[in-house]
């Protein structure tokens, strides 16, 4: 009790804190990090129960990396493999060797000097996975190519965190490191397997109902970060290979937005650790240091992501985006150091410096992040030098649809025929997951979601679709559609299904377009048919027989029409 009762504290002030961030219009990670430093031992020390926090923390880090790996397919990774890999490796290369000879000039060791330059090198794959992500930017290159490097970063200070360790355990290495990269690599293969020949049926099934999909998501990434973990590899590690075995799944869509608030939860509470465990030593002395590296860490490593990115052929937009997801320390920055203060290799001095530049580039990466694209205009003419005449780098043809079509029912069927001659553009969006297996068999572009989930909607670019149809006959359901549209998107043609006259009206008070009503159709496409046929015989058995054809091909595709129940 008394744990819950600290986490409701915690919570509570966090809430403060982050509203008074969000009237000031700043980052909420900044709040959280603050919330953090406020209820660490320095101020309010009400912070006791760090074990469980601890705990609630990694679930959250656990659920972002699931979440990145289910947006990892290997499309992606093919797409930004080599840049990624070599943008990564250039990256620490040059950040360490210029960390290290400005931590000598500063009058650093030797020995304290590689920590530091070492230290310098990580960026917070969290952080920054939760930037982009409220940005929705995961999906554009730049965000994929940090994604890519960052990975790179993440695979290194795990490799280095093992060897130092080491040091203090007694471990010998020899034969070591080659089975434990063995039996990874042996792990890896085996899920790829899985996910291409098993996956693909267990998802089927278990989509069948949203609370089984829900459950079986959490049970697949926890299940396989808890075994990663077992196996001595890190849960970030297995979290990653458990989203990317479900990345190639039509449900992975469904799958991640309805993650999205666990791990938001959860998140949370890794920050407010962050901020927690800050450690603030003599800090008169340490705050020229820190501001220098600080200020290498929020200019140097963009200036290196840049230099490297134009050099591959990329543009200098990409470059620019991209280098300022690298302008903050990562907490894998501060568990190096405490590691090498427990083996004896520094002081407690060195953690307070890092810890104060941590928070320095973390606050500042946040704003540079976030507000990239505003602050592009006003240094693109200054960044020509980082883009060669030649580039690889061929603009992204629009991903954006003309028309989405919500429900692939009776009715839905036959609007596709009509989208398909519009020769525009389109998707289909339906919560039937052998609907959706169908229509990916036909080469029909669409998604698994359900449209009731806001987040869902969030990620399908409504802002830009020309027309949106609905064959849902859930009132609440097309209403929630309707008030999401013209938040965004005052202009597109917004067409739904009713079977109410006074429901009808209010959606029409809310927006839409138009509004289907199937059960008076009948009777205006009667009314239709006696306009232009008079009393010609052979034009109505002309109908009949279209109609007979058409409803033997409705008969193989399983439609229906809905039962009416008698009084």
């Amino acid at each position: 009790m008394e744990t819950f009762i600290e986490l409701s504290m915690i919570i509570g002030i966090t809430l403060v804190i982050a509203g008074i961030m969000r009237l000031l219009k700043q980052p909420l990670i900044i709040g959280y990090i603050l919330a953090g430093i406020i209820v660490s031992p320095y101020f309010l020390n009400i912070v006791k129960s760090t074990e469980t926090i601890s705990v609630f923390s990694q679930i959250g880090v656990t659920f972002l990396l699931f979440i990145v790996g289910i947006s990892l397919s290997p499309k992606v990774i093919k797409e930004v493999g080599k840049v990624s890999l070599v943008t990564g490796i250039g990256q620490i290369v040059f950040t360490s060797i210029i960390g290290f000879f400005i931590s000598r000039l500063l009058g650093f060791s030797t020995i304290v000097s590689i920590y530091i330059a070492i230290a310098l090198t990580f960026s917070s794959t969290i952080i920054i996975m939760k930037l982009l992500s409220d940005k929705k930017d995961t999906e554009r290159l730049y965000g994929k190519i940090s994604i890519g490097f960052l990975l790179v970063q993440d695979i290194f200070a795990i490799i280095l965190l093992m060897v130092i360790s080491s040091f203090s355990g007694g471990l010998k290495l020899n034969g070591f490191s080659f089975q434990f990269l063995f039996l990874g690599l042996i792990l890896i293969g085996s899920f790829v397997l899985i996910s291409i020949y098993v996956l693909p049926h267990l998802s089927k099934f278990f989509a069948k109902s949203q609370e089984f999909l829900f459950l079986f998501s959490i049970g697949w990434g926890l299940g396989l970060a808890s075994l990663f973990y077992h196996l001595g590899f890190s849960m970030e590690i297995g979290a990653l290979v458990a989203g990317v075995a479900l990345s190639m799944s039509p449900f992975h869509y469904e799958i991640s937005s309805k993650l999205r608030p666990l791990r938001d939860f959860f998140v949370i509470l890794f920050f407010i650790l962050l901020g927690s465990q800050m450690v603030f030593g003599n800090i008169n002395s340490l705050i020229a240091p820190a501001i220098i590296f600080s200020l290498f860490i929020l200019i140097g490593n963009p200036l290196i992501v840049m230099t490297l990115m134009g050099l591959l052929g990329y543009k200098k937009k990409t470059g620019f985006q991209a280098g300022f997801t690298v302008a903050q320390i990562s907490e894998f920055s501060l568990i190096l150091i405490a590691l090498g203060v427990s083996v004896g290799h520094l002081t407690g001095e060195i953690l307070s410096l890092v810890t104060i530049v941590g928070l320095i580039t973390i606050s500042g990466s946040t704003y540079l992040i976030l507000y990239s694209d505003k602050m592009y205009p006003y240094f693109s003419k200054y960044l020509s030098i980082f883009e060669r005449k030649k580039l690889i780098e061929k603009e992204k043809q629009s991903e954006n649809c003309d028309v989405i079509l919500f429900g692939y029912n009776r009715i839905g069927y036959d609007l596709l025929q009509s989208f398909k001659k519009l020769k525009k553009k389109f998707l289909v969006v339906d919560y039937n997951p052998d609907t959706i297996l169908e229509l990916s068999k036909k080469k029909i572009k669409c998604r698994y979601g359900d449209v009731d989930d806001e987040e869902f909607l969030s990620e399908l670019n409504l802002a830009r679709t020309k027309m949106v149809v609905s064959t849902i006959p859930e009132f609440e359901t097309n209403l929630l559609l309707i008030n999401q549209i013209r938040k965004i998107n005052k202009d597109a043609i917004i067409m739904v299904i009713s079977h109410n006259i006074e429901e009808t009206n209010e959606l029409y008070d809310a927006g839409a377009t138009y509004v289907i009503m199937p059960h008076f159709l009948g009777g205006s496409h009667a009314s239709r048919m006696i306009d232009e046929y008079k009393l010609d015989l052979n034009k109505f058995l002309e109908e009949k027989q279209k109609h007979i054809k058409y409803l033997k091909n409705k008969k193989i595709l399983g439609h229906e029409h809905p039962k009416i129940e008698k009084n």
